[in-house]
């Protein structure tokens, strides 16, 4: 019995995706290559390997034996061309990076653009959310996490500015009608515009820190919002008056400088540590990877 390497790696996809279009989207093959991979694939072994319904695909128990023993099996496969894409003038290849949206927003902007321009061999593709996920288990060679996220058997390295902080604000009308707190406990007065993570849970408590006094509020308002996919409505909001909103102060930079939207209790903002790009140490690193490592750590420290 001898399966074709392609129609393995289409079953992977579609398996992670969790559906065809999903994988053709992830692969840049369409579904219908996916879907004929995967049937002359169970038609070879003799097994259905997937469950589908009009909403979902569902690796059946066969399927997810297979899945478990495929995911490392071709990894090594993946590592052993990148050991012969190294003799390559130009590294090639995809890389695949699980990022949340503000880093998407906020960091990479400044960083793909010029690394697209070094490494045109390279497709680099950005899954953007807020959920914490297993990267290798989502398809993904490395992601960007802050240092209270990443896993212990991950080597991180830094990635964008070093030193980010919450800002509050809120529109200047807003603030004369309603008037400029100047304590954060004066935000329990306040209409608030609040996000709510994948998990579940809120954007709260807020919390602010000024000559060694730390306060924390749990705001209350007329609007949550997504964390990442829904952020700009919250925006947008603070700008029309609705309300007080509470994010990355690169984020709101921008509508500082217009001035559609005012800073509040500057002095209590928290500062945190900038995020990291993370990757797993117990494999060899692929070119496409490595070249990315390399240039980050290029970029932070310029010769």
């Amino acid at each position: 019995m001898k399966a074709d390497l392609n129609d393995l790696n289409a079953f992977v996809a579609v398996a992670r995706a969790g559906g065809f279009r999903e994988a053709a989207r992830a692969s840049g093959s369409s579904a219908s290559f996916l879907s004929e991979a995967v049937r002359r694939l169970e038609a070879e072994l003799g097994v259905r390997l997937l469950n589908r319904t009009t909403r979902s695909v569902v690796p059946t128990e066969a399927g997810k034996g297979l899945l478990e023993r495929l995911g490392p099996a071709l990894t090594e496969v993946e590592a052993a061309l990148d050991v012969v894409n190294r003799f390559r003038d130009r590294p090639a290849g995809s890389l695949r990076l699980n990022v949340p949206v503000s880093a998407a927003r906020l960091v990479l902007p400044a960083i793909v653009p010029p690394f697209l321009a070094a490494y045109p061999d390279i497709r680099l593709e950005i899954v953007a959310e807020e959920s914490f996920v297993d990267v290798l288990a989502a398809g993904c060679d490395a992601g960007i996490r802050y240092d209270e996220r990443l896993e212990q058997d991950m080597i991180a390295i830094p990635i964008g500015p070093r030193q980010q902080r919450f800002a509050t604000a809120a529109s200047p009308d807003y603030l004369d009608r309603h008037g400029r707190p100047q304590h954060p406990s004066e935000l329990l007065d306040h209409a608030c515009l609040l996000g709510r993570f994948d998990s579940g849970a809120l954007t709260t408590p807020w919390e602010y820190e000024r000559d060694g006094e730390v306060v924390r509020v749990e705001p209350s308002g007329p609007l949550i919002v997504k964390v990442g996919g829904a952020t700009d409505l919250s925006v947008d909001a603070a700008i029309a008056g609705t309300g007080v909103i509470s994010i990355f102060e690169d984020w709101l930079r921008p509508y500082f400088d217009s001035g559609v939207l005012e800073p509040i209790l500057e002095p209590w903002w928290q500062r945190f540590s900038g995020p990291f790009l993370y990757y797993p140490g117990r494999r060899l690193v692929p070119a496409p990877l490595r070249a990315f490592i390399d240039f980050v750590k290029a970029s932070a420290n310029p010769a």
